[in-house]
């Protein structure tokens, strides 16, 4: 199995050591993993600074990664939180770590954190999905340096309602743009451990990429701490089996490798 969304200390919300991670991946039998890294530049609330020093993580990651080249295989990713103003930091910060992995989520929106929920005051759920999913096409049509869609419906782990409020015209758009590029979306199961009942993104869209033509999908415990790693990827097999997959991938920079869900 193959987990290609986890964090470590090098990430600002996570305590757990690199080493740790790796260990409790091994001693569940993963295959291949990948760092995620967080880079939010910018990121609206200032206690947190969701930056880090890309040779510290390099050197660290690679010392591990031949310790344990006989256990299980270690990507360098990061994961990016994109916002209008920041693409261009965005890009030469990737360019200057040269992951072989990235992910680009959107965790704040019209300036404002997802997470503290000021972005949602003042508005209505229908315009807060609105917004979320117009500013992630936005960046996503400027942006270019990532693989993979993190966490497309994000907003709805903060606002209830979930599909109803989901503006399909831009999802469809931003949908087609990732399949036409060449990119992918995520299947991230950390909606599970938030008490959603439901992997992010939603079964709706999963089935509504599929539908499109979206093949490349990968799989991602988003865990902050060892025994996060890998959770509900059973349930997770089956939802893109009921979507229409057949494939889990796993990424290498360019390299794309499809891999069997059964």
């Amino acid at each position: 199995m193959y987990d290609f969304h986890m964090h470590s200390n090098f990430s600002a919300d996570c305590e757990a050591g690199m080493e740790d991670m790796i260990q409790e991946a091994i001693r569940k039998g993963l295959s291949e993993i990948a760092f995620t890294e967080h880079l939010d530049v910018d990121y609206p609330d200032k206690e947190w600074d969701f930056t880090f020093d890309p040779e510290a993580y390099q050197k660290q990651l690679e010392g591990l990664r031949e310790k344990y080249q006989d256990d299980i295989q270690i990507r360098k990713g990061v994961e990016v939180g994109v916002q209008p103003h920041v693409l261009g930091q965005t890009s030469d910060f990737i360019k200057q770590l040269n992951p072989e992995f990235v992910i680009c989520s959107m965790h704040s929106t019209d300036r404002n954190d997802l997470h503290s929920g000021e972005f949602f005051e003042d508005r209505t759920v229908d315009e807060a999905y609105q917004l979320y999913f117009e500013e992630y096409y936005e960046c996503i049509r400027k942006f270019k340096d990532y693989h993979i869609i993190g966490h497309l419906d994000l907003v709805s782990r903060y606002a209830s309602g979930g599909w109803e409020h989901v503006p399909v015209d831009i999802l469809e758009e931003i949908l087609k743009l990732v399949i036409s590029e060449g990119k992918g979306i995520e299947l991230n199961t950390s909606g599970y451990k938030y008490g959603m009942e439901a992997p992010l993104p939603s079964k709706n869209i999963l089935r509504l990429y599929r539908n499109l033509g979206g093949e490349i999908i990968t799989l991602g415990s988003d865990a902050h701490r060892p025994e996060e790693i890998g959770s509900y990827f059973k349930d997770a097999k089956e939802i893109l089996t009921d979507c229409g997959f057949s494939y889990i991938c796993s990424i290498n920079g360019e390299e794309v490798r499809y891999h069997s869900i059964k």
